[in-house]
Formats: C-alpha cells, sequence, structure tokens
C-alpha cells in the first residue's frame, strides 16, 4: 500500500473530521467526541500546526494525528510537553501501518522543533512498541483518575524527564469534551 505522510492545511479539516469520526465509531472508552477536540485544539495556544499530520493514499485522507502543547506542573516548577491526541485511521487502512508510520514521523517532528517529550492517554500494549512507559515512573500524573498503565510518555530526547514531575495541564479544550 502506498501512503505518504505530510502536514495538515486547512483544507483538508472537514476530511480530517471525517476520518476521526470513523476511527472512533465504534471503539470502547471513549465518548466519540475526539473530532471535536482535534476542531477545538486547532483554535487554541496550544495548536503546533507542524504536529498535526495527516496520512494520505490516492489523494484521499486516511489518518491524522495531532500533537498539542501542554504543561507538567508541581508547586515549584513548570515543564513544557506534548499530549498525543488523537491518532486516526480509518477503519478499513487499520493494522497496516499507517497508525505507525503517523506516530513515529510526529515524533521526528515533534524532536526537530525542540520538544522532548509527549504524554498521552492511551492502550499500553499498542504504544509500548513505540517507547512509551508509564508516566507514573517519570513522577507524572494526570489531572483525572485513570488506571496507571494508560498514562504514557516518553523521551525525545535521553533524560529529558529525569527532572520533572508533577500533573499534567491540558489546555482547557480538553475539559470541554
Amino acid at each position: 500500500m502506498n501512503y505518504s505522510i505530510r502536514k495538515e492545511k486547512p483544507s483538508d479539516y472537514q476530511a480530517v473530521f471525517s476520518v476521526i469520526e470513523k476511527a472512533f465509531r465504534d471503539t470502547e472508552h471513549t465518548n466519540h467526541k475526539e473530532q471535536f477536540l482535534v476542531e477545538s485544539l486547532r483554535n487554541s495556544f496550544a495548536f503546533v500546526e507542524e504536529l498535526s499530520l495527516v496520512a494520505m493514499s490516492d489523494h484521499q485522507i486516511i489518518g491524522h494525528i495531532l500533537l498539542t502543547k501542554i504543561v507538567i506542573a508541581n508547586e515549584g516548577a513548570r515543564y513544557d510537553s506534548l499530549a498525543l491526541a488523537p491518532v486516526s485511521v480509518l477503519p478499513e487502512y487499520q493494522g497496516k501501518g499507517v497508525g505507525s508510520k503517523l506516530i513515529n514521523q510526529a515524533h521526528q517532528k515533534a524532536k526537530s522543533l525542540g520538544f522532548k517529550s509527549i504524554v498521552l492517554l492511551g492502550d499500553p500494549n499498542y504504544y509500548s512498541r513505540f517507547g512509551y512507559e508509564p508516566a507514573h515512573t517519570f513522577g507524572i500524573s494526570l489531572p483525572f483518575d485513570v488506571p496507571l498503565e494508560y498514562c504514557m510518555a516518553i523521551e525525545l530526547e535521553d533524560g529529558a524527564l529525569d527532572d520533572v514531575n508533577g500533573e499534567v495541564i491540558y489546555p482547557e479544550e480538553f475539559s470541554k469534551f
């Protein structure tokens, strides 16, 4: 299967909305509003346009990934990081490496922009193969209750999370959905 990854453009927004909606339609443990979250995040301070990527096949968008700015904070310090939310692939293209390629390219782009870490809420069986580890091992927690193994983090640079600990502060757009 031939496909490529590129930066999302405003003209892609409607197609991306549809891809996200279809990708999460039959997924458990979701409120099925990821497409609205992405729309909202595009208009926030947390949006980094270079970190919104699409997968293309035959002039059709078949996948999307978004990384947005977050902060990890404790009483004494604040650390910049990114949140991966969501990664979406049309159901008929799932299991063919599209999501993996989106994640790997997003990691490379984030690193090239100077970001040092990413936090996510997701399936540990899937994300551990990209190097994600339980966030609590870095001293990072989420502001809501979830099983610890689903809160994960990755260092894009060795040792980037060595002195980082605290709770993730998400952009307010996350709380709307």
